[in-house]
């Protein structure tokens, strides 16, 4: 029996009381929303990524910003609710928004109906007080009446209140012949009294308010954020309908939907380099849409009821099935005997889609609202375009530019299956020097010899002598492309990527794990005979990027190698000669020379500076370094130096970079350099921390 004199925590052998009272807390919702912030407002920590933003002067331009979602969405929750006002008041006919980044602080003003100033008969409050001052509050809850508005759930205003340091808000109502301005600081911890005086003028609502950086690990309001909210302007201005929009005084110049679409494809081209050209439609008073041919895969841009609706949702894939559909037909129709293979997703890959719409009471899938959820069954209206609409897709290209996708398509599929199989004879390859042994049985002995540029080729071939039967050489234009961030179209249409992987008798997908699988391809080594200067270096790293993209098993089995040559050639009389082949390393050596002015010193940044005699002496005794993989550390090396995700994170690690060398050069200690006289092999790793990392800061250095 249960002794009545323990109490109720001993009888659960619970030693002390803190025990259930610490996994269990009462929390107030206003401590919830600070101690959560991500379920509120999204995450509170800097992001990376590739959107739109509004660059002056360039204009709207797609590209990696950091930014922090939750300070976007406290922005952005004043402004669609400046915008909302325009449903409530059809006369409502200016938008103000104004961005102090030097104090901190953001106003948003709208002439629409200005909020009844009147206390609450059951709050006893003013109701500005109501709105912005206090919890669950909101004139949207009623689902059963259909409102085409932004907000819904309440808590928009109040989140930036509480996720400000000072909030404020005016408005005058002549219905209730009184202006009002209150205002908030802390948090929202402290109200100050309103003020109350009587109308004058027209009806007007503003806020303003100073974002708590603190909260968002910022200390100012910097480029690309307020590049973001300055796209959200024009966002607003475009999808709002007679409404103009002023951005820190200056009224933006567009004028309806299409103007604003314009902004975004002006600049573009088509295969043909000819303005894209753009379906648009007013479809009824709830849909606008356009629609323009993509070479960067699907894109969209969309809003519902003010919202930008970053990531589309199902009010997109609405007007995109229906477009689907009838480019199929068409295509069919015009691909004729051809029967090509047609799937969607493809169609869907040439498309950019603008939609703008107004939907009844929106669902979302985050309190970010970047994807709408609602089905198009509840739409309150459907978007069903014109005949003449879809008739003016068909004149924009978009049919042209799919078509020639599968039939090359097609071709690069039958290609490659020609390059499963071994090809001992390649011609009509253009800068190719083909070994002579390439493709036979011998073919694991041949190694292909990657140059820059004509010249260089030549230089090699000239050389090589009786080599030639098992050294190939190709020569590159310029820079290779970097396909970590190029889209499969453009990888498909590049030609120098082509005749590599068709030289090679490379299988896309396929795995090389043994020598075994090296016996199916025409050469057993690649050969990169870049110069030694630092763009040579960075056109070697494109190369290692693209195998390591696609055959990363090749790098494993040492395929790659490297040529280097020396960049610095020293030498004294006849007594004294000695070979660099890095700059770090040669500086070190002079700083340590007292009379340097006695020695002849040539620096050779590339095959075409070299002399004859120098040239045969050089590629007589290759000096080949391997490639190597170690372990994800060296995965980790090639998406920061070529990953358009790792922007940021590169940006700091050359700042980082330029610090230590600073550092080491205050100290007097050595530079750190990748390749010496015994140097046989790098990782990938060491290849791009120790020497592709002068690269960057040398182009740092240059965009200063």
């Amino acid at each position: 029996m249960m002794d009545k004199k323990l109490s109720p925590l001993k009888q659960y052998n619970l030693p002390n009381k803190k025990r259930i009272e610490v996994p269990y807390q009462e929390k107030s919702q206003y401590e919830l929303i600070l101690l959560c912030p991500n379920t509120y407002i999204g995450s509170v920590e800097k992001e990376i990524k590739k959107m739109w933003v509004y660059d002056h002067p360039k204009g709207m331009v797609l590209r990696h910003v950091s930014y922090v979602p939750g300070l976007y969405r406290i922005f952005d929750e004043i402004l669609v609710n400046a915008a909302d006002n325009k449903i409530r008041d059809p006369k409502m006919s200016c938008i103000r928004i104004d961005i102090n980044s030097e104090d901190n602080e953001i106003s948003v003003y709208n002439n629409g109906r200005g909020i009844p100033v009147v206390i609450h008969e059951e709050e006893k409050i003013y109701v500005p007080t109501l709105i912005f001052g206090h919890l669950l509050t909101s004139s949207n809850y009623n689902d059963s009446e259909k409102k085409v508005v932004g907000g819904r759930n309440g808590n928009g205003a109040k989140l930036c209140n509480i996720f400000s340091t000072m909030f404020k808000i005016e408005t005058s109502s002549r219905e209730y012949n009184h202006s009002f301005s209150q205002v908030w600081k802390d948090n929202m911890k402290t109200a100050e009294e309103p003020i109350i005086r009587p109308s004058k003028g027209e009806d007007f609502t503003r806020v303003t308010f100073k974002p708590d950086l603190k909260k968002f690990n910022m200390t100012h309001l910097d480029k690309d954020i307020v590049d973001l909210f300055s796209r959200r302007a024009y966002d607003i201005a475009g999808s709002s309908k007679g409404v103009k929009v002023f951005l820190n005084g200056e009224c933006l110049p567009v004028c309806g939907f299409k103007s604003y679409v314009n902004m975004f494809i002006k600049d573009n081209e088509d295969a043909n380099n000819e303005p894209l050209k753009l379906a648009y439609e007013v479809v009824n008073d709830r849909w606008e849409i356009g629609v323009a041919l993509s070479d960067k895969g699907f894109q969209q841009i969309s809003f519902v009821n003010n919202i930008d609706t970053t990531r589309g949702g199902t009010h997109v894939d609405h007007v995109v099935d229906q477009i689907i559909d009838k480019l199929i037909k068409t295509v069919k129709k015009k691909s004729g005997e051809s029967k090509i293979d047609l799937k969607p997703h493809q169609i869907r890959n040439h498309l950019w889609v603008f939609v703008n719409c107004l939907i009844e009471n929106p669902t979302f899938d985050s309190q970010t609202k970047e994807a709408m959820t609602l089905e198009s069954e509840y739409f309150g209206s459907e978007c069903a375009p014109s005949k003449k609409f879809f008739e003016s897709i068909m004149k924009i290209g978009i049919i042209d530019s799919f078509v020639n996708w599968c039939f090359f398509k097609q071709k690069f599929e039958m290609d490659a299956k020609i390059c499963s199989k071994k090809i001992i004879d390649i011609q009509d390859i253009p800068n190719l020097e083909d070994a002579k042994k390439a493709g036979t049985c011998s073919a694991l002995y041949c190694s292909l010899i990657l140059t820059e540029g004509h010249s260089a080729k030549s230089s090699v071939t000239a050389r090589l002598g009786v080599e030639r039967d098992k050294f190939g050489i190709f020569s590159l234009r310029g820079n290779m492309l970097n396909v970590r961030e190029a889209s499969d179209n453009h990888i498909m249409a590049n030609a120098e990527i082509n005749n590599l992987v068709k030289i090679l008798g490379l299988q896309y997908k396929k795995e090389y794990t043994s020598i075994d699988d090296l016996y199916t391809l025409r050469y057993g080594k690649v050969l990169i005979m870049t110069d030694q200067d630092l763009d040579g270096s960075h056109t070697a790293g494109l190369i290692i990027n693209f195998f390591h993209k696609y055959w990363p098993s090749l790098i494993n089995l040492q395929y790659l190698e490297r040529i280097i040559t020396p960049i610095v050639m020293v030498s004294k009389e006849n007594f004294f000669k000695r070979l660099f082949y890095s700059l770090p390393e040669f500086n070190d050596w002079k700083d340590e020379i007292p009379n340097i002015e006695c020695y002849n010193i040539k620096y050779n940044k590339g095959l075409a500076s070299w002399s004859s005699a120098e040239a045969n002496e050089y590629i007589s005794n290759m000096k080949r370094i391997k490639i190597r993989y170690d372990d994800d550390v060296d995965d980790k090396a090639i998406d920061l130096a070529f990953s358009s995700k790792m922007i940021e994170t590169r940006k700091l690690w050359i700042k980082q970079e330029i610090k230590e060398r600073r550092r080491r050069r205050d100290n007097g200690e050595k530079e750190i350099y990748l390749y010496e006289d015994k140097t046989y092999e790098v990782s990938i790793k060491d290849f791009i921390y120790k020497q592709l990392i002068h690269y960057f800061i040398m182009n740092n250095e240059r965009s200063k």
